[in-house]
C-alpha cells in the first residue's frame, strides 16, 4: 500500500477511504457483526482512513467504529463530520454551522468514538445564515483545546473555501464526485489545489448505481433512502440506466467490475483525490479495494468521458441542492 500525505497535514493515509455511512441503515438493513468484520478486514488490507459522521444512525456509526478500533486507535485516521441538527425521530434540520453546535457535536463524537481527539473534524454543510468565518473560528478553538487535530469542510463552494482559509487552515474538502456527478470540476477542485488541500469524493459509486446495484426501481428496498433520490425517480431512471449499460459494457471490456472502474477513474484524477466508497460487507470492500491497482490509460479516460460526460445524468445529484456547494 502506497500511503499519501493528506493535504497539509502530517497524516499518512491510504489512497482509498472507507465510508462507514451504509453501516448505519442508510441503504437498507445492516448487520453490526458484519460491519465490524468489514472494518477489521479494511485494516488488514491496509486501509487506515475512515469517514463517518455524528448523524449516521444518530450516533450508532460512531459507537460501531469505537468497537472496531479498540487496540488500533493510533493506526487509524478518523475523519468525522458534524452532521446537521436532528429531531428525536432522526429527521434533519437546517443549520449546524454555529460554534455552539459544532462544539457540542465534537464533544459528543469524542465520547461515542471513545477517543481523546478527532484527527479531522469536518463541518457537514455551510449555513448561508452563519458567516463561514464564524464557523471556522469556532472549529479552530477546538484545535486550541486539543479536541481536534485538523479541520475540514464539506460541500463548500470555491468562494467559501477561500474565505475560510483566511481564518484558519482548512485541510480538505469533502464533496460528491463521481463520473455522474462532476460538479467539483467547476472550481472546487481548483480552489483545493490552490491551498494544497485534500479532496474526499463521497458517493464515488453514485449511491451504488455505478456499481450496478440498481437496474430497476424494484432493486430499491423499502426504507432505502435512494427511493427519494431524484436520479432514481421514475422519470430519470431509464435514461440513467442507458448510461449505465454503456459503462458496464466498457467495464466488461476492461475485465473489471463497474465499481472498480468508477473508483479507478476517480483516483486517476489526481493523487489529492481520495474516493470514499461506503461498504457494509467484506465482499464489497474487497471488490472496491482492488481498484487501487487499476491503471487507466489516456484512451480509457477519454472513452469514459464520452460514455458519461459532465451533466449526462438525468436528475439533480441531491434533493436538497440549496444545501450543497455553498
Amino acid at each position: 500500500m502506497e500511503y499519501r500525505t493528506f493535504g497539509t497535514t502530517d497524516l499518512k493515509v491510504s489512497p482509498m477511504c472507507l465510508g462507514c455511512m451504509s453501516m448505519s441503515g442508510v441503504y437498507g438493513p445492516t448487520d453490526d457483526t458484519e460491519s465490524i468484520a468489514t472494518l477489521h478486514r479494511a485494516f488488514d488490507l491496509g486501509i487506515n482512513f475512515l469517514d463517518t459522521s455524528a448523524s449516521y444512525g444518530n450516533g450508532h456509526n460512531h459507537e460501531l467504529i469505537a468497537k472496531a478500533i479498540k487496540g488500533r486507535r493510533e493506526k487509524i485516521v478518523i475523519h468525522s463530520k458534524s452532521g446537521s441538527p436532528r429531531l428525536p425521530d432522526g429527521s434533519g434540520l437546517r443549520g449546524g454551522s454555529t460554534s455552539d453546535y459544532l462544539t457540542k457535536t465534537c464533544e459528543e463524537s469524542l465520547k461515542r468514538l471513545g477517543v481523546d481527539v478527532l484527527d479531522i473534524f469536518c463541518m457537514s454543510r455551510v449555513d448561508p445564515n452563519v458567516p463561514i468565518e464564524e464557523s471556522v473560528a469556532g472549529m479552530a478553538r477546538l484545535i486550541e483545546q486539543g479536541k481536534v487535530r485538523y479541520i475540514a469542510l464539506s460541500e463548500a463552494s470555491a468562494t467559501s473555501i477561500r474565505r475560510a482559509q483566511k481564518i484558519h487552515t482548512i485541510v480538505s474538502l469533502q464533496m460528491e464526485y463521481s463520473l455522474w456527478s462532476r460538479d467539483p470540476e467547476d472550481g472546487n477542485i481548483q480552489a483545493c489545489r490552490e491551498f494544497n488541500m485534500g479532496f474526499m469524493a463521497y458517493s464515488p459509486l453514485g449511491r451504488g448505481f455505478l456499481a450496478g446495484a440498481i437496474h430497476s426501481l424494484k432493486d430499491i428496498a423499502d426504507g432505502d433512502s435512494r427511493g427519494t433520490h431524484p436520479r432514481f425517480h421514475p422519470d430519470n431512471i431509464e435514461p440513467n440506466l442507458q448510461l449505465l449499460a454503456r459503462f458496464e459494457e466498457f467495464a466488461k471490456e476492461k475485465s473489471v467490475t463497474p465499481a472498480q472502474l468508477a473508483l479507478a477513474w476517480l483516483m486517476a484524477q489526481g493523487e489529492d483525490i481520495i474516493p470514499i466508497p461506503s461498504s457494509k460487507t467484506r465482499r464489497h470492500l474487497e471488490e472496491n479495494f482492488k481498484a487501487i491497482d487499476i491503471k487507466l490509460t489516456k484512451e480509457d479516460l477519454a472513452r469514459l468521458d464520452m460514455i458519461m460526460p459532465p451533466g449526462a445524468a438525468a436528475g439533480t445529484r441531491t434533493r436538497d441542492m440549496d444545501r450543497v456547494n455553498i
